[in-house]
């Protein structure tokens, strides 16, 4: 019997994590919703590529590959913010730490799955969440230090898709570390 219900538990996990890389999937087109392709810079450009390719990643269950790609998505943000200025500079410099959130998210994900969906999950698989979390409270912190009014509606806009973001990973990160038992 307790192999069986171990079997259901694990095959419920497995359900509720599809869910949420749907839901994942969902929020990572956010950021960058607002803004026309014609108006993107090269590097803009190059930093909606590599989100996509993560998306893409999970999309097809490879969260290694998900978080290679937003790992240089994140590096991609920090240095838009270095080439930048004004508003522009600090709207990238809040986008950063979300972008590592989600690469540690990921990372996370593919811990788990290398440990063979153990339960409670290993300190490797915990600690990238804790680093997630940790990533997502600097994002959080970065945009409640926004000048506001932004500049332009369309600033705005980036500002509240971004702060979206945000508030959904919060849940998402608190829904992985109770599946995963980290605490």
């Amino acid at each position: 019997m307790d192999l069986n219900n171990s079997m259901d538990s694990i095959k419920s996990i497995s359900r509720n994590r599809i869910a949420r890389f749907l839901a994942i999937l969902l929020c990572g087109g956010l950021v960058f919703a607002s803004v026309p392709s014609a108006q993107m810079t090269g590097d803009e450009a190059e930093l909606a590529r590599l989100r996509a390719k993560a998306e893409d990643a999970m999309a097809n269950d490879d969260p290694d590959g998900a978080a290679m790609n937003m790992g240089r998505a994140a590096m991609m943000a920090a240095q838009l913010a270095k080439r930048q200025e004004g508003f522009r500079k600090d709207l990238s410099k809040a986008m950063e730490p979300l972008l590592r959130s989600q690469e540690h998210t990921y990372r996370a994900m593919a811990l788990f799955r290398r440990a063979g969906n153990q339960l409670p999950a290993s300190s490797g698989v915990c600690g990238s969440m804790a680093l997630a979390q940790n990533s997502l409270t600097h994002a959080d912190t970065a945009l409640g230090e926004l000048p506001v009014p932004a500049p332009t509606p369309r600033l705005t806009d980036e500002v509240k898709q971004l702060q979206d973001a945000v508030d959904t990973w919060q849940t998402m990160i608190e829904s992985i570390i109770a599946d995963y038992q980290c605490r």
